[in-house]
């Protein structure tokens, strides 16, 4: 698959088409149908937490990544990872699931990249940008996966828009920058998003922007409207969003008015009927 070039468009301010919610429509996604997902993946690996939410239909993909899949009970060992993956894979089909590398060694990168690919037609990999030492090796994977092994990548634990723009030229599909970490540094996450919005979209990428680590609801909408195309969200996150306290009180009121009326319409029913 020949690389695919990103190049400046001279500088001019171009209007950003707006994007909409699409899935998968082939058994092999390409490129361009990967990259129309758009809204809020699920931070989980636990099965009833993904149908619970599926079902409701806010959600648009499922993240996981090794700590996430240690906390959700799952079977120690490779197969259980696989067993779990496999059963996300097929619950939420066709919307995409991100499964994580468990290793910083490269060919053992690869070997694992090229196992979660089998799991699910909507499986894509989660490579770091780099190793605890940093390096440029996982950058050159995701770039040799990406555009000769047709494999989608999301590369994950950046914190920077420069890191993001880097693994978007390397040909990711997805570029994740942890906003919660950035704010926990002391810095406004929604800066650097803004940022990197304009810098993908000034050199016509494609890669699509996923912003992490979510510590609040605040959190969603503001990166939402800095540029993200995707902010990722545990379910606590996602009830928060749902319930408000006035919406709890102002259903309440209705249903307490409303038996008041049901216990009126006998006694009007009987008046009517004496007359």
């Amino acid at each position: 698959m020949p690389v695919q070039a990103i190049t400046p468009r001279n500088g001019k301010k171009t209007a950003r088409a707006r994007r909409h919610p699409e899935v998968f429509t082939e058994t092999s996604p390409s490129r361009a149908q990967a990259r129309t997902l758009t809204g809020i993946f699920l931070d989980t690996g636990h099965l009833p937490e993904i149908q619970k939410y599926h079902a409701l239909g806010i959600i648009r993909g499922v993240t996981t990544n090794p700590t996430i899949l240690a906390k959700s009970g799952l079977a120690v060992g490779w197969s259980g990872i696989e067993d779990r993956c496999r059963a996300i894979a097929r619950l939420i089909d066709p919307l995409p699931l991100s499964v994580e590398v468990t290793t910083n060694e490269p060919d053992d990168m690869l070997a694992q990249a090229r196992a979660f690919i089998t799991w699910g037609r909507n499986v894509n990999v989660k490579i770091p940008i780099h190793g605890p030492q940093g390096g440029t090796e996982n950058l050159r994977l995701v770039h040799e996966l990406e555009t000769r092994q047709n494999i989608r990548i999301n590369v994950t634990a950046m914190m920077s828009a420069q890191q993001c723009l880097l693994a978007a030229m390397a040909g990711a599909t997805y570029v994740s920058i942890f906003g919660g970490r950035v704010n926990n540094m002391g810095y406004d996450s929604r800066q650097e998003v803004r940022r990197l919005r304009e810098l993908l979209d000034g050199f016509g990428s494609t890669a699509k922007i996923i912003v992490g680590s979510t510590r609040e609801v605040l959190n969603i909408v503001e990166w939402f409207e800095a540029g993200a195309d995707i902010v990722t969200a545990v379910p606590s996150l996602l009830d928060g969003m749902l319930v408000h306290p006035y919406s709890k009180e102002t259903v309440q009121m209705f249903l307490d008015d409303g038996a008041k009326l049901q216990a009126e319409r006998p006694r009007a029913a009987k008046s009517a009927s004496t007359r």
